[in-house]
């Protein structure tokens, strides 16, 4: 399934994309794609919903993030070696863990705005994990049964307040706005492999990252085994995964920073695109 939430920020209802590309509204059937709805039995009760019996969404309706009530929403850094690579920094023997705010999450084509101060926004685009089922102190073999679905997420990131500013990555990470998710959740029995899939961001037209999540240095079922020895992982968790190559920060001999009027458009393989315009804040 493909299950996403449509309407006005901040009054998002449940849908699902149908076989023929419409958008079913789910309101009559779940509250919101959040929580007990994300769990093995939740999906399998929406397995067994008609969709052609759904109304259908108006045309032109906002798509929202595909995930409602995001209790945590986790990030995992420098998970491609030749990220890490142009980023001068080493391959880490273990994962790099930071928390992105909730209060960045938007719409996958929503605006994307630059904060007061910033002079290096730029960009990410990771395969997102979303937790249905609890896990703590899970074993690697048994992760993926642990996960509901995948998205995409543009990891958007403020590099100075990251970096140059002292203490954690949080700060650059966690600004209003920088964690677009969506279009669409699709259930971890839609992608069969998380660790073959193509991802992709251009901005302006321009093609920047071009990458796969076969180079990932630490696959999905390695994370959410590693991070449930950490915190509890709960139903609508979201995971960022890292980022492939061609990041702004990157680009050689002179990085490349977003600025307002710009157009980000990026995808990964089954997962659907997004496309966000920046401005200024």
């Amino acid at each position: 399934m493909k299950l996403l939430r449509h309407g006005a920020p901040g009054r998002e209802k449940p849908g699902l994309l149908d076989g023929t590309g419409t958008i079913r509204d789910l309101s009559g059937v779940v509250d919101d794609i959040a929580g007990e709805v994300l769990t093995p039995d939740g999906l399998a009760r929406l397995r067994e919903v008609d969709a052609a019996s759904l109304p259908a969404v108006a045309a032109g309706t906002r798509i929202g993030p595909c995930v409602g009530r995001v209790g945590k929403f986790i990030c995992i850094g420098l998970n491609y070696a030749d990220h890490a690579a142009e980023s001068n920094l080493p391959v880490p023997p273990e994962p790099i863990l930071f928390m992105k705010a909730t209060s960045a999450i938007i719409g996958p084509n929503d605006i994307v705005r630059i904060p007061r101060g910033s002079t290096k926004t730029d960009w990410e685009v990771e395969l997102g994990v979303v937790i249905g089922r609890p896990a703590k102190y899970v074993a690697e073999a048994d992760a993926l049964d642990h996960v509901a679905g995948y998205c995409v997420v543009n990891d958007v990131s403020e590099r100075e307040f990251q970096i140059e500013r002292g203490g954690t990555w949080d700060k650059g990470k966690g600004c209003d706005t920088f964690g677009p998710i969506g279009p669409w959740l699709v259930t971890a029995d839609e992608v069969p492999d998380p660790q073959n899939l193509g991802l992709w961001l251009e901005v302006d037209g321009r093609r920047f990252q071009n990458g796969t999540t076969q180079t990932m240095v630490f696959g999905v079922a390695r994370i959410v085994s590693y991070l449930s020895h950490f915190m509890s992982l709960q139903p609508g968790d979201v995971i960022a995964t890292g980022t492939p190559p061609g990041v702004g920060m990157g680009v050689k001999p002179d990085p490349v920073f977003l600025r307002p009027g710009q157009t980000m458009r990026l995808g990964i393989d089954g997962l659907g695109e997004q496309r966000q315009a920046v401005e200024a804040d």
